[in-house]
């Protein structure tokens, strides 16, 4: 695939993820594997609703001066590229009713049609101490997939990451994950006046 090509579907796809508020502004980040050991990814001043050339930056595995002008994020997706030759794309997202869901649940065990088939139950981990996350992040992210054999993670009050090989497919789990989460929401809402 061109590269052109490539940071155009990353465009369309950061746009419709900020319509549905899973990108914040500044928030979140999108990344393509465009060799073996080169990645496409946002850059820190990035708004997902305008992405163009000038916000997607291409890195080497190697570090370079580019870094620093690349997304917070940049680590993590480099640990997963590197680890896991399946991960052809990656995003990270904050989807507001999967995040909120994440706070006081340890499982996301959807109850709806689509969440039960494309998704089924899913852990919550919990990253313990916000402080010290962003160092432990790049290696923890990358073996949780490895070791739970899994393209998506929820992280307790910090948001989803999640990996495919096909681009359309990884934002089809996330908006599916996070359908299921505001009907678990929902549902938990109305059980909860029920008893008023």
């Amino acid at each position: 695939m061109n590269k052109d090509n490539l940071k155009n579907k990353l465009s369309a796809l950061a746009l419709s993820m900020f319509r549905k508020d899973f990108f914040g502004i500044y928030h979140g980040s999108i990344s393509a594997k465009t060799e073996s050991n080169r990645f496409v990814i946002n850059t820190k001043e990035a708004i997902f609703d305008s992405i163009d050339e000038n916000n997607l930056i291409e890195l080497y595995f190697k570090k370079d001066y580019r870094w620093t002008q690349a997304s917070i994020d940049a680590n993590i997706h480099h640990s997963i590229y590197s680890q896991i030759s399946d991960a052809k794309f990656i995003c990270f997202s904050m989807p507001p009713f999967t995040t909120a869901y994440s706070l006081d649940h340890n499982i996301i065990a959807p109850k709806d049609y689509f969440g039960y088939k494309e998704i089924g139950s899913i852990e919550i981990v919990d990253p313990k101490h916000f402080d010290d996350w962003y160092e432990r992040a790049s290696s923890e992210i990358a073996y949780y997939f490895q070791s739970k054999r899994t393209d998506i993670m929820v992280i307790k009050g910090y948001g989803v990451y999640t990996f495919n090989r096909d681009l359309h497919e990884m934002a089809k789990k996330i908006a599916i994950l996070e359908k299921s989460c505001r009907l678990l929401l929902l549902d938990n809402t109305k059980n909860d006046t029920a008893f008023d």
